[in-house]
């Protein structure tokens, strides 16, 4: 049974060809699927930006744990202003995380 898909041709340089194909790649998708996306006006998400975003979630985490150990050290006596400083610090730089990584598209 033929498929009922259109091909499209495009006539391109080397130079050209090579171009698109980075940034398919860098995009993480297909050559068709990359073509197709950017054809349609469709916005195309970078790997590089997908990974910034991932890290700066892991970072987020680890910012979490850090405010549970400052929270342990409350418990075993630390100065509870010195320790509610530290937390408030810590919150407020989850939050600029949070804001960073939904800036990132």
């Amino acid at each position: 049974m033929p498929s009922k898909k259109h091909v499209l041709k495009v006539y391109l340089s080397p130079q050209e060809f090579g171009e698109i194909q980075a940034s398919a790649v860098r995009a993480g998708l297909s050559l068709s699927t990359f073509s197709k996306r950017v054809c349609l006006g469709y916005t195309v998400p970078s790997l590089e930006h997908q990974e910034a975003r991932l890290e700066l979630r892991r970072l987020k985490g680890d910012l979490g744990r850090l405010g549970g150990l400052i929270k342990q050290a409350l418990a075993n006596g630390a100065d509870r202003q010195t320790v509610h400083k530290l937390l408030h610090e810590l919150d407020a730089r989850q939050r600029e995380l949070q804001a960073a990584v939904g800036r990132i598209r």
